[in-house]
């Protein structure tokens, strides 16, 4: 997977792929909560039309990584205090359950899928890439519930998961907001012994720990400008 947001000069910029490139920017946080997402900037960025960056900034509106307010524009998500604690108690209700599930029809492929995402968060960890770690962890979240095959308790956790990235760009405590080291290679261990109960109890301590590691008194600045952002 590509880290940088950037695309091909050569032809146009869809809407699909910059609602894609601004998603990663956020998740990875090189774009702050709350930085105006101005159409004329985007556009100018990677030359395309106003109605085209309408387009994708309304996708990212779908899944609550923006916010779009009348006569002031779009906005990335700034979840508030009570927001946070919300995201994190709904994700305690619906992930155990969804990775008991999943210990019930994971293969040897998703084994394997979801190790590759665990070498990757480490690699990030250990070049200080913190953002990016925190990415491939949400993504490795999301693999557990495409795994546990329910379509839509998945959608639901994608966009918790997207906020959940608002969120700890926000209130993070930088280390120790970060998945502790082992605590999905716990989960996979159990994934791949078909041991539901086990993956249950590792997904709720994992997520609390997560979720205790938030200071919800303090909020992180913001980051810098969107052409250093998206790497243009």
């Amino acid at each position: 997977m590509k880290k940088t947001a950037s695309l091909d000069t050569k032809t146009p910029a869809s809407s699909a792929q910059i609602a894609s490139a601004l998603s990663l920017a956020i998740h990875e946080h090189r774009i702050a909560p709350g930085t105006k997402l101005g159409e004329d900037e985007l556009g100018e960025i990677y030359g395309v039309s106003r109605t085209v960056v309408r387009s994708a900034l309304q996708s990212l509106s779908y899944i609550q990584l923006v916010e779009i307010h009348r006569n002031r524009g779009a906005f990335v998500a700034r979840p508030s205090p009570k927001e946070a604690t919300e995201v994190f108690e709904a994700r305690e209700l619906l992930e155990p359950r969804t990775a008991r599930t999943a210990a019930q029809f994971a293969t040897e492929a998703d084994i394997a899928l979801l190790e590759r995402h665990i070498k990757d968060e480490h690699v990030a960890l250990d070049a200080s890439d913190l953002g990016r770690a925190l990415y491939l962890s949400g993504l490795f979240h999301m693999e557990i519930a495409r795994i546990a095959n329910q379509s839509t308790i998945a959608a639901m956790i994608e966009t918790l998961v997207a906020r959940s990235s608002l969120i700890i760009a926000l209130y993070w405590r930088r280390e120790s907001a970060l998945c502790e080291k082992h605590a999905h290679h716990a989960l996979v261990r159990a994934l791949a012994q078909g041991n539901g109960a086990q993956a249950e109890e590792l997904m709720r301590s994992h997520l609390v720990d997560l979720h205790s590691a938030l200071d919800l008194r303090q909020q992180v600045g913001n980051f810098g400008s969107l052409k250093d952002a998206l790497r243009l």
